[in-house]
């Protein structure tokens, strides 16, 4: 045999033939990723936060009363005659009691307002160029019908019509000593002025009630980051971007709507994220219904160190034999990272082979044991093709389904941590007085696992019901 023929043979052999020295140096698979840590995290979800809202009307009546005082309506054409050359008017009213609030009922959102008044009235006649006038002062209370509606911009608009009214002390004047009941003309003068006088009434309305102050700060209150965790120092934060409400509606003496605050609901770990008050608010948007689903994403959260620690406590060390103890390796050691949406296992091996392999995998969330797991583990391409040419025994055998089986990440604790704070924080939340929280966690399902450049992510999403009840007006 030539010594050209031995080499060829020699090579031939040796390709075919693995040593119990044989050295494994597989190029290692690219790292990469397609999301980061805090595009996971920022991932938003559509949610319905339900209000519930309750206003007894002795609420409203109270408001109204401590809003609407003293001199409410003047008017004065003596000194300013009116342009259609009408015998001059001075008027001044007050409010002389309580103004007593009533509503029909159903969903017709109509007021009815007594409201005891008293009147100066000083009527003048034009005569030959000179105005003779005369002053009186009398009681008297008038029944209004209001129909309530706020407009998108916040602003309260009341559209007010008069419904009769009932003397108290009825107005006189006196001639020569005597007191001479004017009933006749004053009650025409005030059938005359009733329409300015509900013009007036519903401007004060819209002037006294502010609702875009307590709304907004209820808005910023939202948007405020709550902590749902202390131990993973884990935030839940409400991005709003709009408001409905449903038409009022009466039941008995109490008002009722239904506002909903529609937004984003999304997590975060470390510190309390930074919110800045908002100054403004959306359009208000008035909907037959509001839906009360609720979504957020709750993370269990592990680092590529921890998860390999986690697997060398498994592994490293063990020893694994093939084709009846024919060969076995022993693995030295374990490193994690990602590619894309595979898990890398970088093993180091010794014993019939020494070197490195890599397999890959897709990461799951198993619900039953709470744990990342481990599907279609398998050499990655490059691993493979070595070990078909240098150790085709390990190729073949069971080293990638043992690992697939028994790799898992715990992280149940704290995703069961997390949703019973997230529980606790949704029962019975005093948000401010009169303002209570309640809500109930009715469905955890999972969504995904997720690589980034710094960690292993198992998503589950938390799905139920928030409403927050207002009770009466402060």
């Amino acid at each position: 045999m030539t010594a050209k023929r031995y080499l060829v043979l020699l090579l031939i052999v040796t390709g075919c033939s693995t040593a119990p020295s044989g050295r494994l140096n597989p190029k290692a698979p690219k790292e990469s990723y397609n999301r980061t840590e805090m595009e996971v995290r920022n991932e938003k979800y559509l949610s319905t936060v339900n209000v519930p809202v309750s206003i007894a009307l002795r609420d409203v009546e109270r408001q109204i009363n401590t809003q609407v005082n003293g001199l409410i309506f003047e008017t004065n054409t003596f000194d300013t005659p009116a342009p259609d050359g009408s015998d001059p008017l001075h008027i001044k009213v007050w409010k002389r009691g309580n103004i007593n609030v009533s509503a029909a009922g159903g969903a017709d959102s109509l007021f009815r307002f007594v409201v005891p008044l008293k009147i100066w009235a000083k009527a003048g006649k034009r005569i030959f160029g000179f105005v003779q006038s005369q002053a009186t002062e009398f009681e008297i209370t008038i029944r209004f019908a209001t129909r309530f509606s706020i407009d998108p911009d916040w602003s309260v608009n009341t559209q007010t019509t008069a419904e009769g009214y009932d003397w108290g002390a009825k107005p006189t004047i006196r001639i020569g000593g005597f007191s001479i009941p004017i009933t006749g003309i004053v009650g025409k003068i005030i059938d005359k002025n009733l329409g300015t006088i509900t013009k007036a009434l519903d401007q004060q309305v819209r002037q006294q009630i502010d609702l875009r102050t307590p709304v907004l700060q209820a808005w910023n209150t939202v948007r405020q980051p709550y902590l749902l965790s202390e131990a993973y120092r884990t935030w839940l934060q409400v991005v709003p971007r709009r408001i409905l409400i449903t038409p009022l509606r009466f039941e008995g003496n109490t008002i009722r709507t239904l506002i909903g605050i529609e937004g984003y609901t999304l997590t975060s770990v470390g510190a309390k994220p930074d919110v800045r008050p908002a100054v403004s608010l959306p359009d208000l948007s008035v909907v037959p219904t509001v839906k009360d689903n609720f979504q957020v994403s709750i993370m269990g959260e592990s680092t590529y160190e921890e998860a390999a620690k986690l697997a060398s406590e498994n592994f490293v060390g063990k020893k694994f034999e093939f084709q009846d103890g024919r060969y076995n390796i022993t693995i030295r050691d374990i490193d994690l990272y990602g590619q894309n949406e595979s898990l890398i296992i970088k093993a180091g091996l010794t014993g019939s082979v020494t070197g490195d392999i890599y397999l890959k995998g897709r990461p799951y969330y198993d619900p039953e044991t709470k744990t990342i797991a481990l599907k279609d583990l398998q050499y990655d391409l490059e691993t493979s093709s070595l070990l078909q040419r240098t150790a085709s025994w390990l190729l073949k055998g069971t080293l990638a389904r043992i690992l697939e089986k028994q790799f898992t990440i715990p992280v149940g604790d704290q995703l069961v941590e997390i949703q019973k704070s997230m529980q606790a924080q949704l029962k019975n939340n005093q948000l401010t007085k009169g303002v209570v929280l309640n809500g109930i966690i009715d469905e955890v399902r999972p969504d995904g696992v997720y690589l980034t450049p710094t960690a292993i992510l198992a998503v589950v999403f938390a799905k139920g019901r928030v409403g927050v009840k207002v009770e009466g007006l402060q």
